[in-house]
């Protein structure tokens, strides 16, 4: 079933993106400019400016493939605030369960940018991992086996491919964390986490828009990275 509803007046659903990615620019730009290096671990020397713009450009070229075969949508106005509430009725839940784990001691002090950075650190960094993630490699993924065979249809495969694009961040995730010996058990769960995390935010994204997912990933950060990141490394160290 395509979200026929959410697509209508395209140029509306950029001007939503690029609102949203403004958002994204402005909270980098304001993080860099304070002298903060929170962004090296995952840019390197790359300016996290320039980084956040060509992902958005990145993400305005796969929107409008995805709005223009009625795929996904960006916004979804009739459903805009029952996605959002689901958004974080979903992710609380999940932030509270690795803030668990975190109690056993598994993790380091420094999986938490400190409090007030991230206050900007992860609206922005959420955007480019929804972009890079998600939006970008569904998009690629759907265009290659619908081109293939007009047997294939978006209803049929879409959920075969969200199942597997829900691997790339724990596989990433994985390999960034290698060196940091972590239990077995906190590896498994970790895994399985974040594998959970990624499939809810695709079927919000199928169900509801771009605005419901990234909107599941702020929450989650609000609970787990910015809300326990500033107890534990300001009020409990």
């Amino acid at each position: 079933m395509k979200n026929n509803a959410s697509i209508n007046h395209k140029p509306s659903q950029f001007l939503a993106f690029a609102l949203l990615s403004l958002f994204a620019l402005a909270s980098a730009g304001m993080l860099y400019f304070s002298g903060s290096t929170a962004f090296q671990r995952f840019f390197g020397k790359i300016n996290p400016l320039l980084a956040v713009f060509f992902v958005a450009l990145a993400g305005v070229l796969a929107f409008s493939v995805l709005l223009r075969r009625g795929w996904f949508a960006i916004y979804n106005k009739d459903r805009l605030r029952r996605g959002l509430l689901t958004a974080a009725a979903l992710a609380t839940p999940l932030g509270v369960l690795i803030i668990l784990v975190d109690l056993a001691g598994v993790f380091p002090a420094d999986i938490n940018v400190p409090f007030p950075d991230s206050l900007l650190f992860y609206p922005a960094i959420g955007f480019v991992v929804e972009i890079i993630f998600h939006v970008l490699p569904l998009t690629l993924l759907l265009l290659i086996l619908t081109s293939l065979s007009r047997k294939l249809v978006f209803e049929e495969i879409i959920w075969p491919c969200m199942l597997l694009i829900a691997v790339a961040e724990p596989v990433f995730q994985a390999v960034l964390s290698a060196s940091d010996h972590y239990p077995l058990w906190a590896d498994l769960y970790v895994g399985f986490h974040i594998f959970l995390i990624n499939l809810i935010q695709l079927w919000l994204f199928r169900r509801y828009d771009f605005m419901a997912m990234y909107a599941f990933r702020l929450a989650y950060y609000l609970v787990w990275h910015i809300g326990w990141g500033w107890l534990r490394l300001e009020v409990f160290s």
